[in-house]
């Protein structure tokens, strides 16, 4: 059986998850009440943090869940989301809208993805 390891967790959940040679993060978030934009870069950086803690990065993202509180900031987060990744490492993704955790949040990002050292 392979061995779960969860890092940064408390009573409510772990910001990452490792299961074999895969790593599940958290969703991310930016800072409320700033631009959809600037919530995106900061969600992504986030997101980047955590994987590379984790042995991974935005190269070996397997799945990414985007949820927006608001279906109109689509083009907003794409344009961002578009400059952060690099060109033919694009993941599964899917996006949606959803109300989040609070009001001011416009953006999560729920990441799945490979070690580095698996293909």
């Amino acid at each position: 059986m392979t061995t779960i390891q969860r890092e940064q967790t408390n009573q409510r959940m772990s910001k990452i998850v490792k299961h074999g040679d895969t790593v599940y993060l958290c969703g991310q978030v930016g800072i409320a009440g700033e631009s959809v934009a600037d919530q995106t870069k900061e969600a992504l950086r986030r997101v980047e943090a955590l994987l590379n803690e984790a042995g991974s990065d935005k190269h070996h993202m397997l799945q990414v869940l985007v949820w927006l509180a608001d279906m109109a900031d689509f083009q907003e987060m794409n344009e961002v989301w578009d400059n952060w990744m690099p060109e033919g490492d694009a993941p599964a993704r899917a996006c949606g809208e959803a109300k989040l955790a609070r009001p001011e949040l416009k953006v999560e990002l729920i990441v799945t993805a490979a070690l580095k050292d698996t293909q």
